[in-house]
């Protein structure tokens, strides 16, 4: 299920300290990518371009050393990039007002100054370095689309009580958001990160899909064949 292949950063999980946790770079990269999506839900971002903002992020601390540049200005200008990409587009003052007020809660706007002429400027030049990082390589594709069909496939399948019951759709939603916040969007293939937190979600509030035990293969199985949804 794993992609292998260039831009991917490779196998295995995030790393983790001798206590088992996550390591420090981790843990950073945890915390730029929540930026990222309060963020993007300030500036009236859809998910998409939130998620294409986050694995923009993923992908150059791939390929770069993190610790040499400012993870929130890479971050600020994955939001802005991610907006031409994905075609919501934003103004770079909006960015600077959001993320001023992300770090700063009770602080003004910021003036139309040097300094604020000097974080726009910035936040261009740092768009046009990960351009060339990621060799204009910056289309990705979600598991929106997927986790979308197959919900409303297992909704037709399941009876009504069942699924009205648990909150399977929010809960794999949830999941779906979450999963950004670490690499797996470049790692595995969309309709696989679908179907396993849909797959989650059902396991966490015990619902069962009919007619699984005798069934030839496993439900999810079907779902993960290699088939594209337009």
């Amino acid at each position: 299920m794993e992609v292998a292949g260039p831009g991917t950063c490779g196998g295995g999980g995030a790393a983790l300290d001798a206590e088992g946790r996550p390591a420090p770079q981790a843990r950073v990269h945890f915390r730029v990518t929540r930026f990222i999506m309060e963020a993007g839900v300030k500036l009236g971002m859809r998910s998409i371009p939130i998620a294409t903002a986050c694995a923009i992020y993923h992908k150059f601390s791939c390929e770069i050393d993190l610790d040499a540049y400012d993870p929130y200005l890479v971050a600020m200008s994955s939001l802005y990039l991610a907006g031409k990409v994905e075609e919501q587009h934003l103004r770079t003052r909006d960015i600077i007002n959001v993320s001023n007020r992300y770090f700063h809660p009770d602080s003004e706007p910021l003036e139309l100054d040097s300094r604020f002429w000097e974080l726009r400027d910035s936040i261009v030049q740092c768009e046009l370095f990960v351009l060339r990082v990621l060799r204009f390589q910056v289309s990705f594709q979600h598991p929106h689309k997927y986790l979308l069909h197959y919900l409303v496939s297992l909704k037709n399948w399941l009876n009504r009580y069942s699924w009205q019951r648990s909150p399977v759709s929010i809960t794999a939603w949830a999941l779906l958001r979450d999963s950004y916040h670490g690499r797996l969007c470049l790692r595995f293939q969309a309709q696989h990160i679908a179907v396993a937190v849909l797959h989650l979600a059902l396991q966490a509030y015990g619902v069962e899909v009919p007619a699984e035990a005798e069934a030839e293969k496993p439900w999810w199985q079907i779902y993960t064949m290699d088939t594209e949804i337009p």
